[in-house]
């Protein structure tokens, strides 16, 4: 059982500003590359606000939750609906291992030992590093499995990806997407709209989850910590999507994926 349920104070509520500009740094490096950028977020709160890794985690889950809801109308104007519908049973697929992902998720991070939920977002960070690197620096094919085969690994995947994104507090676009391209043959454009209609429900899952949990707190008692960095995460998205491109995947990429592993390597080592 985690043994860090007591609220851990943030170190600096005494700078809003400071929790702005982390907010929409974090912002901005999700938008360059298409994505929310909570798992960028997540080491932050651990490291810079000080909060211990479970209310970190919640915090994160709650944030992601805002930007995913914000995010989605916005992706509706560049792939329309109509586009979507016709891909409703890859969503369905997908959901039918991910809502049951996200409760087991959660109720692993609420049961786990501190120490132990360290090393397992620390692993987390590594497989999200690589994700990255994969997805943005190669051309992702097509498995083309038989039917029936491509419904078991969409929900075995989904399984994966709801436990992942309920551990870390993240949407889990970082691994949706190159899912559903993969397994579906679903261009990326779209595998990214795709990826929030199941992020949403998803997280709403593992939300309630830790809602019945005492650490759940934290988010009572960080409400203008949690609005500020929300809103500096939606002004930095908006200011990452103007940026994309400016800076080459070929060097953006790797920059964001040594700090993911530096940021690994400080969780593995958090007491």
């Amino acid at each position: 059982m985690v043994t860090d349920k007591d609220l851990t104070p943030v170190r600096s509520t005494r700078s809003m500003p400071l929790v702005f500009v982390a907010g929409a740094a974090i912002g901005v490096l999700g938008g360059m590359i298409g994505l929310g950028g909570a798992e960028f977020r997540l080491p932050l709160l651990i490291g810079l606000f000080g909060f211990a890794a479970l209310s970190a985690v919640i915090l994160n889950k709650a944030m992601s939750l805002v930007v995913v809801l914000v995010a989605l109308p916005a992706r509706l104007v560049a792939v329309p609906a109509s586009d979507l519908i016709v891909h409703w049973p890859v969503a369905v697929n997908l959901l039918a291992g991910s809502l049951v992902g996200a409760w087991v998720g959660a109720t692993w991070a609420v049961r786990m030992r501190s120490a132990t939920l360290y090393k397992v977002l620390a692993g987390l960070m590594v497989l999200m590093a690589a994700a990255l690197v994969a997805t943005h620096t190669t051309t992702l094919g097509t498995l083309l499995l038989p039917l029936w085969a491509q419904v078991v690994a969409g929900v075995v995947a989904g399984f994966g990806i709801g436990v992942v994104a309920a551990i870390m507090g993240v949407a889990g676009g970082e691994l949706l997407i190159p899912t559903i391209v993969l397994l579906f043959a679903v261009d990326i454009k779209t595998a990214g709209s795709l990826s929030l209609v199941v992020s949403l429900p998803t997280m709403l899952v593992a939300f309630a989850r830790y809602s019945r949990d005492g650490s759940f707190a934290v988010l009572g008692a960080n409400v203008r910590f949690t609005l500020v960095m929300i809103a500096g995460s939606v002004v930095g998205a908006v200011l990452g999507g103007l940026l994309l491109g400016v800076v080459p995947d070929l060097v953006l990429i790797p920059v964001l994926a040594v700090i993911l592993l530096v940021s690994a390597v400080k969780l593995a080592r958090h007491d």
